[in-house]
């Protein structure tokens, strides 16, 4: 039997601001991106399709996640912070004053090097990731599975399945919508 697990990432977030803020005032933007839904722009068809296949939708607790899971038109039959993304961390520093997404690329590559601040630390996600691949793998014995989740966490979720012997079979990138899938074939 061919066991299915489908990682996708949310919509495009909602109203967040990109002015030039400092490192110490990501901690209001992580915590704004955090409570944020999704535009209004419908998902691509190609994403429609990928998630009607699933038996079985899941889903992070974060409205962001949950938005796309009903723009997607299903129901989700599991919603767990399991599945949220991994936290970000935010810096100290007034100084300089750079986009947010400049900032959390800088901020992420911290984290990576073992800065975590006031965050989960990265050996704390990548447990959490571990924890939600041995979740999923469970519900994929009942059918292809649909995670809808984030980037970082679908990648390290990602990562645990393929140590564990899963395959993956297709990935269109890591923008908004986008999807990996990952196939376990039984004999």
């Amino acid at each position: 039997m061919n066991k299915t697990i489908i990682l996708m990432r949310h919509g495009q977030p909602q109203g967040i601001a990109s002015a030039r803020i400092s490192a110490l005032d990501m901690q209001g933007w992580i915590q704004a991106y955090e409570q944020a839904s999704i535009t209004s722009h419908p998902a691509p068809s190609s994403s429609v399709q990928l998630a009607a296949s699933a038996a079985r939708v899941v889903s992070s607790n974060a409205p962001r996640a949950l938005a796309s899971v009903r723009a997607l038109g299903l129901t989700p039959a599991l919603v767990e912070p399991l599945f949220g993304e991994a936290q970000l961390p935010y810096g100290r520093w007034r100084w300089p004053r750079l986009s947010p997404f400049t900032w959390a690329l800088i901020l992420r590559m911290l984290w990576v090097c073992g800065y975590s601040g006031q965050a989960e630390s990265a050996a704390a996600a990548r447990l959490r990731a571990a924890l939600a691949a041995r979740r999923l793998q469970a519900l994929a014995c009942d059918g292809p599975v649909l995670l809808l989740g984030h980037g970082w966490m679908n990648r390290l979720i990602g990562k645990q399945l393929a140590a564990t012997g899963w395959q993956r079979q297709h990935s269109n990138g890591s923008r908004y919508w986008s999807a990996t899938l990952y196939r376990q074939v039984e004999a």
